[in-house]
C-alpha cells in the first residue's frame, strides 16, 4: 500500500495539488490501489470505485481546475453504507437491501460533493446500523471487534486506505469504533449534518458523523458536513456566537472530569490512564475538577434503550416480518420494541428532553467534559463491549471527539472522549487543535502511523 494518507493530512495533499505536485489521478488511484490491496484482508468495504474512475476523476480536474478555497478539493472519501449514493448501491448491511440503488446522493453525501470531496466507495456497515457485527477485521487485532456500526469506515481510515469516511452513531457507533480502531472520530451536535437521505432508526438519536486520520482534519470535516446559515436559526445562532465558540487566552480551559455509573466496569489500566492525562492538563494550565453529573443523567441508560428499541419496531415492522433474513440480535430488540407501551416511551421522550437542558445548565460551568471513549481495548468479536459513556453524550445531543490517545497494556488503542455544550461544536474542536499543540494528542493516528511489519501492507 502507500502512504500518502498517512504522511499528508488533506489540506497538505490540496496544497500539492495546487503547486503541481501531485495529480488527482494520482491520489484517486492511490484510494483504489489500497483497497484493492488491503481489503482482502480487513473487508471494510461493500463496493468501490471501478477502475476507470482516477481517469474521470481527472479530466474534471483539468475541464475545472482545483479550487484551493474547497474544504476537501479531489480529496478521497468513504461513505458508511446507510447513505444514499447515486453512483454505488446502499444495501444497509442487509440481505434484504441487497443491490438496492437509490439515485440519489444523501444531503451530506452532496455536502461532501460540493467541498469537492470524491466518493471512493460504500464502508461495511452493521447490520440497519445497530449491533449484529459483519465481517469487517481491526487491523490491531483481527480477533477483536473493530467497534459497530461504523465498523468498515473506522477501518478503513485507520489502514489509511482513505483521509475521511462518515459514520452514523445512535448509541456509540462512532465514538466506539473510533477507539478501537486508534483514530479520530467526531459525532456532531444533533442534528447539525443533514439526515436527508440516509437511514433512520431513531429520531431523537440518530446523528451522523465522520472518521479522520490527522487531528486538524476534524475542523475541515466538520465544516464541510454541517448545515449553514439563516434556515438553521437555533444552530446558525449558536455556532456564530464568538463568545460561546472562542476562548481568549487569559481564559484557562474549564474542564470536568466525568467518570459515570459506567466507571466500575472500565478495568484499572483504563481509569489510570485517563486520571493520569488529567495531571498532563492541570500541567498545561488547565482548570480541571471531577464532578458529577446532574440528577437527571441517573438513568441515561434505560431512557435509551427504551427510545432505542421503540423506535427499532416501529420503522423496522416489515423486516421483522421476514425474521429470515433478519439477525437473531436484531430480531431481538425489535421484539422487546413491541413490548414497550406508548406511555412508557412518552416518558422516556419527556426524560431525554430533561437530560438535554440539565446538561445545558451544567455548561454554565464548564467548557468541556472528558471521559473514556470506551471501557478499554476492544474485546473478542463474539463478546458484548462493557457500558461506557458514549450513548449518555448521544442522549443529551452533545458534540463529541473521540481523540486516541491511551493504549492498553497489550498495546491495543482506546480512546478518551471529549464533549461539550450542545453547539458549542467549534469550542470542542479549539480545545482539540489545543491539545494538539501541546503534543497532548497525536496529529495523526491509525494503524498504519508507524510502520509495521505487516506482510510490508504498512511499509
Amino acid at each position: 500500500m502507500n502512504r500518502l494518507f498517512i504522511d499528508n493530512s488533506i489540506g497538505e495533499i490540496i496544497e500539492k495539488y495546487v503547486r503541481k505536485e501531485l495529480a488527482p489521478r494520482d491520489v484517486a488511484a492511490d484510494a483504489l490501489q489500497n483497497i484493492a490491496e488491503l481489503d482482502p484482508l480487513y473487508f471494510a468495504w461493500v463496493s468501490a470505485a471501478d477502475a476507470k474512475w482516477p481517469e474521470r476523476v481527472q479530466n474534471e480536474a483539468e475541464i475545472f481546475g482545483i479550487n484551493e478555497k474547497n474544504l476537501l478539493e479531489y480529496i478521497p472519501v468513504g461513505i458508511k453504507d446507510i447513505y444514499n449514493t447515486r453512483d454505488f448501491p446502499t444495501q444497509m448491511g442487509s440481505p434484504l437491501w441487497k443491490d438496492f440503488t437509490p439515485g440519489n446522493d444523501a444531503r451530506a453525501v452532496y455536502y461532501l460533493k460540493r467541498a469537492g470531496a470524491i466518493v471512493a466507495g460504500k464502508t461495511v456497515t452493521a447490520e440497519f446500523a445497530v449491533h449484529a457485527l459483519d465481517k469487517t477485521l481491526n487491523p490491531y487485532d483481527t480477533s477483536k471487534t473493530p467497534g459497530t456500526s461504523s465498523s468498515g469506515s473506522a477501518v478503513a481510515v485507520s489502514l489509511g486506505i482513505v483521509p475521511l469516511a462518515t459514520g452514523s452513531q445512535t448509541a456509540g457507533s462512532i465514538v466506539r469504533p473510533a477507539s478501537f480502531c486508534g483514530i479520530y472520530g467526531m459525532k456532531p451536535s444533533f442534528g447539525l449534518i443533514p439526515r436527508t437521505g440516509t437511514l433512520k432508526t431513531t429520531d431523537s438519536l440518530d446523528t451522523l458523523g465522520f472518521f479522520v486520520l490527522h487531528a486538524e482534519d476534524l475542523r475541515r470535516g466538520f465544516d464541510a458536513l454541517r448545515v449553514r446559515g439563516e434556515n438553521y436559526p437555533i444552530s446558525h445562532a449558536a455556532l456564530s456566537d464568538v463568545v460561546r465558540q472562542q476562548k481568549t487566552a487569559k481564559q484557562p480551559w474549564r474542564v470536568a472530569l466525568v467518570k459515570t455509573h459506567t466507571w466500575k466496569h472500565a478495568p484499572d489500566y483504563a481509569k489510570e490512564a485517563l486520571l493520569g492525562f488529567v495531571k498532563k492538563l492541570t500541567a498545561v494550565g488547565m482548570d480541571v475538577t471531577e464532578t458529577e453529573l446532574p440528577e437527571a443523567m441517573a438513568h441515561t441508560h434505560k431512557v435509551h434503550e427504551t427510545i432505542y428499541n421503540k423506535s427499532l419496531s416501529y420503522y423496522f415492522a416489515k423486516e421483522y416480518t421476514k425474521t429470515e433474513f433478519v439477525s437473531p440480535i436484531m430480531n431481538e430488540l425489535i421484539a422487546s420494541g413491541n413490548a414497550i407501551a406508548p406511555e412508557q416511551f412518552a416518558k422516556a421522550l419527556a426524560d431525554q428532553n430533561e437530560l438535554i437542558y440539565a446538561m445545558d445548565d451544567f455548561f454554565k460551568n464548564f467548557d468541556i467534559l472528558i471521559s473514556l471513549s470506551t471501557a478499554g481495548e476492544a474485546p473478542p468479536r463474539e463478546v458484548t463491549e462493557l457500558p461506557d459513556p458514549a450513548l449518555m453524550w448521544t442522549l443529551a445531543h452533545l458534540p463529541v471527539v473521540s481523540a486516541p490517545v491511551f493504549a492498553s497494556p497489550g498495546g491495543l488503542p482506546f480512546g478518551m472522549q471529549v464533549a461539550a455544550r450542545k453547539y458549542n461544536d467549534c469550542l470542542l474542536l479549539s480545545f482539540i487543535e489545543e491539545l494538539r499543540a501541546k503534543s497532548l494528542i497525536p496529529s495523526v493516528a491509525g494503524f498504519c502511523t508507524k510502520k509495521r511489519d505487516l506482510d510490508n501492507h504498512c511499509i
